[in-house]
């Protein structure tokens, strides 16, 4: 913890340096709201909010660190990614259900405040072979996700749209408590590979899908609605059918579809989340391994521990014990 506090203040320092007009510290600024994730085995993360000061000139700006020394464990390889962007608004009731906050932030709320916004990740060599096992890169993208890249660096990055999207939806979801881990590890996930797309220049502009059907906007859009209720179904596994009758997209076309537009298919996809979030039960909830199983719908728990065991090296009781 006092390892992830240290990078994660090192990290929000630097980013704010290059993207404030003025010396800026985070220490001085109002935070509003703050949400981090400091499980072992996952995704480190920590995403302020902080009023934006009158007059305050600010530009959106994103660095990637990678920390690579020969002989090291896979837990000491790291790649950190720091982002700062501005022009969202935060409403300060939101936890205490501004219905019209979570439907739309295009009304007149009073309680609506701009925000500087700063979201810190930090993936580890074991947790990126989770995300990336799937990702089609080549060369230096290649090198640095898996660890063959054998000198350490940061560096500033581009913010293309599909990134500062991304980044717009973590800030401003309508999710709480359990449902708002299980989309934050999703977005996670897309969060990285924009970035790895737009580093190595690889941004797929429209009408150069593979498959072709997806070169229509209604089509997309019936993926990306599907990807949603997955996320949705986490506690309550769908089958393919299921999933494409929910979207109303042919199943053939569902499977291929997210393919190519999330890098993993629809079961790696669904896995993922799901061992993702039984990591946030275990660790920050406190449940134990057989709630955990019925609550995630396994039809028992050595099935559940089997697929656990798998995805993170360990057994859900060890996470327990830590």
């Amino acid at each position: 913890m006092v390892k992830f506090a240290t990078d994660m203040t090192e990290a929000i320092e630097s980013i704010l340096s290059v993207s404030c007009s003025l010396p800026a510290a985070h220490s001085d600024m109002e935070l509003v709201q703050q949400r981090v994730q400091d499980i072992p085995g996952s995704v480190h993360y920590i995403i302020n909010r902080y009023r934006k000061p009158e007059n305050f000139e600010i530009e959106n700006a994103a660095m990637l660190s990678y920390h690579y020394k020969e002989n090291e464990v896979d837990t000491d390889k790291t790649l950190e990614l720091a982002f700062c962007i501005s022009g969202n608004k935060y409403c300060k009731k939101y936890d205490e259900e501004c219905t019209f906050c979570k439907l739309s932030q295009s009304h007149d709320c009073e309680e609506l405040v701009p925000t500087i916004d700063i979201a810190y990740f930090k993936f580890d060599e074991r947790q990126l072979s989770q995300y990336v096992k799937d990702l089609k890169t080549t060369g230096f993208t290649e090198s640095i996700l898996n660890f063959t890249h054998t000198s350490s660096f940061t560096r500033l990055m581009p913010i293309c749209d599909k990134v500062h999207s991304t980044l717009k939806d973590l800030m401003n979801h309508p999710y709480t408590d359990g449902m708002a881990n299980i989309y934050t590890n999703a977005q996670t996930q897309m969060l990285l590979l924009h970035t790895m797309e737009c580093m190595g220049n690889e941004e797929i502009e429209e009408g150069e899908f593979s498959c072709k059907f997806l070169e229509n906007e209604e089509d997309r859009k019936k993926i990306e609605h599907a990807r949603e209720v997955l996320i949705q179904h986490i506690c309550d596994p769908l089958t393919i059918k299921e999933l494409s009758r929910k979207a109303a997209i042919n199943e053939c076309y569902l499977k291929k579809g997210f393919k190519e537009l999330y890098g993993t298919t629809i079961f790696d996809f669904f896995q993922n989340q799901r061992m993702e979030h039984a990591k946030y039960l275990l660790y920050e909830r406190g449940l134990t391994v057989t709630d955990v199983s019925n609550m995630l719908g396994y039809s028992s728990i050595s099935h559940f521990s089997t697929a656990f065991k798998k995805h993170t090296g360990l057994k859900p009781c060890e996470l327990l014990l830590r």
